[in-house]
């Protein structure tokens, strides 16, 4: 396979994978899905391998990607089923994204691939509205889905779907979700198979073995630019919600020949509060870090990640084990890995022997957090739920100030627009703006965090889970620390995670950390 043929395979797959997203967010019901977007979609091969993704949530990409292999291999596959699953600890990232596999046979009686996406539920049972509890097991945190087949030989099965759908608090616009993710895969599926079917299965198989080569070829050649050599960082989480404060994350990164060694021995082991992450999660966020060190063509398959080698203690905040509470893991703690490894490669030398300045491509530390908000309300049959991250500022690096107002890092969602929210919820936006000030200063300045008040038109439950309210984001080379978030209630202050009812006319104001400073003034 030339160059041009391989070009054209990778754009045909990739395309498939955005027409899977389209289909989702036009299908949805939710604002969570339809306009923040947070959902992912991606092709993998018969043995679970990533062949492709679309551009959508960097949290729920790596993770399947490096987990799905186990998931395929316990299954018994035929023609037309479809699996649901949500559980963490079986490839998941926590229990609102749920995740639905539909296998592609072309003729053949073992899978040649599988189409996937994941979605973003914000109800799942939970009894806190928006589903993101101070939750302390993962029972507290909604209903867990074990690898369960919603269709079976092309036919819904509606039972499943009935049983699944009746532990929300809306089931109809819940299923109407469930349905969506249903014809993405389907559309998935059917594109997926007219390309099989126009090259045959034999020359596909080889076009994914060229491209996973080739990924292979491009980030290793990116990556072994990196100086060889041994470099650690720590950074510590706020708190976990239930009381334990200041915990460690350590990263030592072994940059050889070989590959890359990513080991977080010396982490904190997993807390009472629901800040733990399965390891597929903390996979995930090194390999967005090692990625956005790779060329922009470099394609997103399994060669790509070859060379990287992740390992993190059991038992430990980033290898935790069930029923630990992960529902903040997956957004606050895989956000930290990622401050924790560009922190470690900003160890290294300023020019290497070769002259290649590899600190140019590190940034400061970003503000770190995904700023959760989940509310909602349960009183007189009144039943809503919704749930969104709130943006803040990049970290400033020697070529760029940072970024204002944008989701960074492991999110890759939209705000939810003022005019839909205000549509669905009984809920005020009186004041969206930039943060003035709140980047850390340098030569590069950091990026400026936002400022979100939200006015409640009737009683509503709401739960923050939010960081960097104890720790700043950190400047490089001189520069300055990112202002650290803020969370108030009516002019008072409020914990970073905390769980409270709010009454109709009170505000509630999110400040977003700024990103850190480069270099001194």
């Amino acid at each position: 396979m030339n160059a041009i043929e391989l070009s054209v395979f990778v754009s045909r797959i990739e395309s498939i994978c955005e027409e899977m997203g389209a289909v989702l967010r036009r299908s949805a019901f939710s604002p969570n899905i339809k306009d923040r977007l947070d959902y992912s979609c991606a092709v993998f091969d018969g043995n679970g391998a990533l062949c492709a993704q679309a551009a959508h949530i960097p949290v729920h990409l790596g993770s399947m990607a490096y987990a799905m292999a186990g998931i395929v291999k316990t299954q018994s596959w035929h023609n037309g089923d479809m699996l649901v699953l949500n559980n963490p600890y079986l490839g998941g990232t926590h229990l609102p994204d749920v995740t639905m596999i539909a296998p592609v046979f072309c003729g053949s009686k073992q899978p040649v691939a599988f189409v996937v996406n994941r979605a973003h539920h914000a109800d799942i049972g939970a009894d806190a509205p928006g589903s993101m509890p101070l939750s302390r097991s993962l029972l507290e945190e909604g209903l867990v889905i074990s690898p369960t087949y919603i269709m079976r030989n092309g036919l819904l099965d509606d039972k499943s779907l009935q049983k699944i759908t009746s532990n929300m608090s809306r089931p109809d616009s819940a299923k109407g979700d469930f349905l969506a993710q249903i014809s993405a895969n389907q559309t998935g599926g059917l594109r997926l198979s007219e390309l099989i079917s126009q090259l045959d299965e034999v020359h596909f198989l080889s076009a994914l073995k060229h491209l996973n080569h080739y990924g292979e070829r491009v980030a290793r050649k990116a990556l072994l630019q990196i100086p060889y050599g041994t470099y650690s960082f720590s950074d510590f989480l706020d708190d976990d919600g239930a009381g334990q404060k200041d915990i460690r994350i350590s990263v030592v990164l072994h940059i050889e020949e070989q590959g890359i060694k990513v080991d977080f021995t010396g982490t904190d082991v997993q807390t009472a509060g629901n800040i733990n992450c399965p390891l597929s999660v903390a996979a995930a966020a090194v390999y967005y870090v090692f990625r956005c060190l790779m060329p922009a063509q470099t394609p997103a398959c399994a060669g790509t990640f070859k060379m990287i080698e992740i390992t993190a203690p059991e038992g430990s905040l980033l290898n935790a084990q069930y029923p630990a509470a992960v529902a903040a893991g997956n957004v606050e703690t895989s956000t930290r890995i990622v401050d924790v490894v560009l922190g470690a490669l900003a160890q290294i030398p300023e020019v290497d022997e070769s002259g290649y300045d590899f600190k140019e491509k590190i940034s400061a530390a970003s503000y770190g957090t995904m700023n959760n908000v989940a509310m909602g309300s349960r009183e007189n049959n009144n039943h809503w739920d919704y749930y969104e991250t709130i943006g803040g500022g990049l970290g400033a690096s020697p070529l760029y100030p940072g970024l204002s107002g944008v989701q960074a890092h492991m999110t890759n969602t939209l705000n939810t627009p003022i005019e839909s929210l205000e549509h669905h919820y009984p809920l005020r936006i009186s004041r969206y703006c930039l943060r003035d000030a709140s980047g850390g200063q340098g030569t590069n300045q950091g990026g400026q965090g936002l400022i979100r008040e939200v006015e409640f038109l009737q009683t509503t439950q709401i739960t923050l889970l939010t960081e960097r309210r104890r720790y700043a984001p950190w400047g490089l080379s001189g520069g300055g620390k990112g202002l650290m978030g803020e969370n108030q209630l009516d002019g008072e202050y409020l914990p970073g995670k905390i769980f409270f009812t709010a009454q109709a006319g009170q505000k509630l104001t999110i400040k977003t950390p700024g990103g850190g400073g480069w270099g001194q003034n």
